[in-house]
């Protein structure tokens, strides 16, 4: 310091100058929180101010489980394969995927893991135990039909139901204190099946004597539906092993067969049913980390249910020792209860204001997030984890981009022509797409290979981008018609005022275009 003009040195400890810092201390956790031991945790990225390596090691979270969302191609999938790989090489983590649409099911056959599609050969006896009481089966069951159906809003339809349940387990000598017995030869009793439930209802119409026919023809009928020839995947016996499915390696349950969301979401549940039980009987390993991972990718219809087995599964915290992921591109198929309990939520790409403010309001990030994630790439996220302990930092933190097995290729259609053309103020001047999820979703739209490639080229070829008026007319030129179109623009964010405009600009550059190659047209245009 300077004093009657000379100058002294003064001795400041350092703890003392980081209370003079004038700077605060980014939005990120300490360093000691985000580098854990490599070797029982999984790498992540780095961080995206001060660069710092993420492991996760759910030993200092409230939970192992965790929530992802982003729109489509923002990078989910992708970030939850390379989470299951890290996983089963540090912790040798077993991993199943109730895979809602089939989408993992080509990576689980690439890295030599298991595939069982419901709805194609494989069946899952809903009346199976799975090393419950048939009492507490019985619960489980009737649960599931109130999520599912309107069976609630009727009674006695209810009770008719759980008591023919009950007498079928009686029928089949379950007895309730009993977990196994088996027959004369030796060999274990199956258990019945949703088609001894609806004999036991038939038998009691036949008697006569019951009061009410009307509810009766009713409970019978509800419980036909899964019993049908060709539609009684739930009402024969399980061919999947349920003991071995938890310590199985990586297993992909694939439910894109069942001929609808309501069949999808019973299986997903009895499966998940099963698993809570299994882990629960196994009770904790000594060792640290994880046994199992189970993910449940878009499986909003019990994701969203605060009933639902999921929810319970992430209040209920530690106690079944395997981790459940649960993720979605639309946050609000996401039960509040998920998010405020589940020790990490991996926020990528959201587009939407009104599911910013959901995730916002219910994981109380600052307005700077909120900005920040509403700029995000493809592979860029913010991570919100709740920590066993208080702690005075931020619990959400910005990622530079989450590091994969593979690196990520955005592709990206330019909407600035619009802008000029349509004098749009606000409209945002660029939509990304991954490159993997766009030529899934060319195949979807039903295009050739060649006709695939020669867009993926296009867009090779222009650095990744393209106007989306080419994009468009490339599109409609190779069949796909206007509706399947508005569907994959929303699904990149893109509104409807915006959509609008795109159609009204691609009419009137169709007729100058008429004759031409597009394709040499694209790579004409200015960069």
């Amino acid at each position: 310091m300077l004093l009657g003009g000379r100058l002294y040195i003064s001795r400041i400890s350092n703890r003392e100058l980081a209370r003079r810092n004038p700077l605060v201390h980014p939005p990120e956790p300490p360093f000691d929180v985000l580098f854990q031991d490599p070797l029982s945790s999984v790498y992540i990225g780095k961080t995206r101010i001060l660069h710092v390596p993420f492991y996760w090691n759910p030993q200092i979270l409230t939970n192992p489980h965790i929530a992802i969302v982003g729109i489509t191609g923002s990078g989910k999938s992708y970030f939850i394969k390379t989470f299951l790989t890290r996983a089963s090489f540090v912790w040798n983590a077993n991993a199943i995927i109730i895979d809602w649409a089939g989408e993992y099911k080509d990576w689980v056959k690439q890295t030599g893991g298991k595939i069982i599609c419901l709805g194609k050969g494989a069946y899952l006896n809903l009346l199976d135990l799975g090393g419950m009481t048939p009492y507490n089966r019985v619960k489980q069951v009737m649960r599931t039909l109130s999520l599912l159906t309107d069976i609630d809003s009727y009674p006695e339809q209810k009770r008719l139901t759980q008591v023919a349940i009950e007498e079928a387990y009686l029928r089949h000598k379950f007895k309730m204190d009993v977990k196994e017995q088996r027959d004369e030869l030796g060999k274990p009793l199956t258990p019945p099946t949703l088609k001894d439930v609806v004999k036991i209802l038939e038998e009691k119409k036949e008697m006569g004597t019951y009061e009410f026919p009307a509810e009766l023809d009713n409970a019978i009928f509800r419980l036909k539906e899964f019993t049908k020839p060709g539609q009684d995947f739930f009402a024969q016996q399980s061919t999947i092993n349920l003991d071995k499915l938890v310590s199985s390696g990586l297993v992909d349950i694939d439910l894109s067969g069942l001929p609808d969301e309501t069949s999808r979401a019973l299986g997903a549940l009895a499966i998940l049913q099963f698993i809570k039980e299994k882990m629960r009987v196994m009770g904790w390993a000594k060792k640290k980390g994880l046994r199992l991972l189970v993910v449940l990718d878009e499986a909003w219809k019990i994701s969203r249910d605060e009933n639902s087995d999921a929810v319970m599964i992430v209040r209920e915290g530690r106690k079944y020792n395997f981790g459940l992921i649960i993720a979605s591109q639309n946050p609000t198929d996401i039960a509040e209860t998920i998010f405020s309990n589940v020790g990490t939520t991996f926020i990528l790409k959201i587009k939407f204001a009104q599911f910013l403010d959901y995730l916002q309001g219910t994981l109380n990030f600052s307005n700077y997030m909120r900005r920040e994630i509403a700029k995000f790439g493809v592979g860029q996220a913010a991570v919100n984890m709740a920590f066993t302990s208080s702690s005075d930092f931020s619990n959400t933190f910005l990622l530079q981009r989450i590091d994969g097995e593979e690196p990520l290729r955005d592709y990206f259609l330019d909407l600035s022509s619009l802008m000029k053309e349509k004098k749009v103020e606000g409209m945002p001047t660029t939509v990304s797409i991954g490159k993997n999820v766009l030529e899934k979703r060319l195949v979807e739209l039903g295009l050739s290979h060649s006709k695939m490639s020669e867009i993926i080229d296009l867009f090779e070829k222009k650095n990744g981008h393209m106007n989306v008026i080419s994009f468009v007319i490339l599109l409609e030129r190779a069949g796909v018609d206007r509706m399947q179109i508005t569907g994959l623009l929303k699904e990149l964010g893109i509104d409807d005022t915006t959509i609008i405009n795109i159609f009204t600009t691609v009419d009137m550059k169709k007729d100058k275009v008429e004759g031409r190659e597009i394709s040499q047209l694209v790579l004409e245009e200015e960069e």
